[in-house]
Formats: C-alpha cells, structure tokens, sequence
C-alpha cells in the first residue's frame, strides 16, 4: 500500500477594479508595450521595460527596477489565450528567488467587460502563487499596479 499526501492548492489573488475608460484602451494597455511600460509594475517598482510576442504561444518579458536601489526585477511568461478586447490569459514567472524560495510557474486571466455606461469591469485571477507570503506580496504589487494603470488611463482617454 502506498500513502499518497494531498497536497493543498497553491494561493489565488482575485482582484477586481472598475476604470472609467473604454474596453478598447485597458486593452490596448495591456497588449502594447509602448503603453504596458507607463504603467506596469507598484510604485516602489515600476517597469523600465517591456517586450511582448502577442501570440498564443508568444513571449512577454519586463524589468522593474527599484527607484531607491537600482535593483531590477525581470518576470516573463507565455500567452497563452488572446480574444480581443476581451481576454488575456498569460504565464507570469520571476527570474530570480524571493524570500519565500525559487521562482514558480503561475497563471494570470485577465477578463474586460464593458459596462453600460462605458466604463470597464477588469476581472483579474493570478493563481498558482507558491505561499501565502507570496499571495500577501502579489496582492500589493498588483493593487498598486492597478492603480497606476487606472492614473495612466485617465491620461489616455481622450
């Protein structure tokens, strides 16, 4: 007989914000580079580059630097569903260990749904995080990215 151990299933970040820009625009914030790099990463670490392949099966890559330190930060991933302007559904990997261990395969969908009054419903999924450390940790980087996003938007609107 062999014991088999259950193993827990790894955190999930469920995230969802309102931003009063059209569906077509945080679309076009996410699928293009030019724009993803005005606003990608938290304020304490904002991107300084970003590469995209939008493809199914196509690369992403992004550097984040600390302002304070000059540190970079590089994650990347795979596409692995694209349905504009309604679907993204991506692989997010770091390169380099945190303090909770080495870097873990994780799976980001992000779902935008146009509301009545022209606004966009984003629902956000980051799943598969290794820890609940690294969930808390995730938590504040993509709140604080939503954030920039949303300043970014309202820029770009009109």
């Amino acid at each position: 007989m062999s014991l088999v151990e259950a193993q827990s299933p790894r955190p999930t970040l469920n995230m969802q914000r309102v931003f009063d820009a059209p569906r077509a625009l945080v679309w076009r914030a996410w699928t293009n580079p030019e724009a993803m790099v005005m606003w990608l990463g938290p304020v304490e670490w904002p991107a300084v580059s970003v590469k995209q392949d939008l493809r199914v099966g196509g690369e992403w890559r992004a550097c984040l630097r600390s302002p304070d330190t000059g540190q970079d930060l590089w994650q990347g991933g795979v596409y692995r569903e694209i349905v504009p302007p309604e679907r993204l559904v991506f692989t997010f990997k770091w390169d380099e260990s945190h303090e909770d261990g080495p870097p873990v395969d994780t799976l980001v969908t992000l779902i935008l749904t146009e509301t009545d009054d022209g606004q966009t419903r984003m629902d956000f999924t980051h799943e598969g995080l290794k820890s609940e450390q690294s969930l808390t940790g995730h938590k504040h980087g993509w709140t604080s990215t939503a954030d920039r996003l949303e300043a970014w938007l309202a820029i770009n609107k009109t």
